[in-house]
């Protein structure tokens, strides 16, 4: 079946704030793409469209797309149907090797142990029309099929779904952000791929929950999927390092 087409929010590609406009345009773009709402070989919107969402000008716009040209995150092509494609292979993650920092852990998995189930909680209590379901489906195919190089950006995207859900474009926002950070932090660590089919079991268990209407259920399951996460994190520092330890209710 076609994937329905879902815009993604404003809320999730917000205007930048002030002072640094080149370096936060940069910062806009990338997390978009990491967390997968532009997803590898997807066309950028044009550049007008693009420079009124961030609230930058157009120069400001086509310089920070020069330097993610640059970096490979983007591809630029010619002819009628040109414009500015997220690339087909990403960089890997310039993160990988670089030592995990207790604190930086801790307060990134504190912060979306309170924001994630709520937002499944929230998205469960939703009168969701037919279309916001199929999109939620929509992502949960994506990442249950996707390869091993792109499930990171995939699973980020089916999390953000379930926020977009929830009625809150605040609360969509955050989660996009708190996710980006995890994702930075994952990928200082090894990319284990027997924990994806457990990991796709319990991005059921929340769909399930949140199609049927039981908020509780889709607030538990999605705080035992976070402990997933958080074990991962915290497995991976290095021995004896300090930490605080991250209450499980709510995770």
């Amino acid at each position: 079946m076609d994937q329905v087409p879902f815009e993604t929010p404003a809320s999730l590609l917000r205007p930048v704030r002030h002072g640094n406009a080149f370096e936060e345009t940069i910062e806009r773009l990338l997390q978009t793409i990491k967390l997968g709402l532009f997803a590898a070989g997807d066309k950028l919107p044009p550049e007008r469209e693009l420079s009124e969402q961030l609230g930058v000008s157009r120069a400001t716009l086509r310089e920070a797309l020069a330097e993610l040209q640059k970096a490979g995150y983007v591809e630029v092509q010619r002819g009628r149907y040109g414009g500015t494609y997220v690339a087909l292979k990403l960089p890997a993650g310039r993160g990988k090797g670089t030592a995990l920092d207790p604190a930086e852990v801790d307060d990134a998995l504190a912060f979306r142990s309170v924001l994630e189930p709520a937002a499944a909680s929230l998205a469960a209590r939703a009168k969701l029309s037919a279309r916001e379901r199929r999109h939620l489906l929509d992502t949960l195919a994506d990442v249950a099929t996707a390869p091993a190089e792109l499930y990171r950006p995939k699973d980020a995207r089916f999390h953000v779904a379930v926020a977009e859900l929830a009625g809150s474009p605040s609360l969509a926002a955050a989660v996009a952000d708190v996710r980006a950070r995890i994702n930075d932090l994952l990928d200082r660590i090894p990319f284990l791929e027997p924990n994806l089919e457990h990991s796709n079991r319990q991005h059921q268990r929340i769909v399930d929950a949140i199609l049927r209407g039981d908020d509780e259920e889709a607030r538990q399951a999605m705080e035992d999927h976070l402990l997933g996460t958080a074990s991962l994190l915290h497995g991976f520092l290095g021995p004896g390092e300090e930490r605080s330890e991250i209450p499980t209710q709510p995770n």
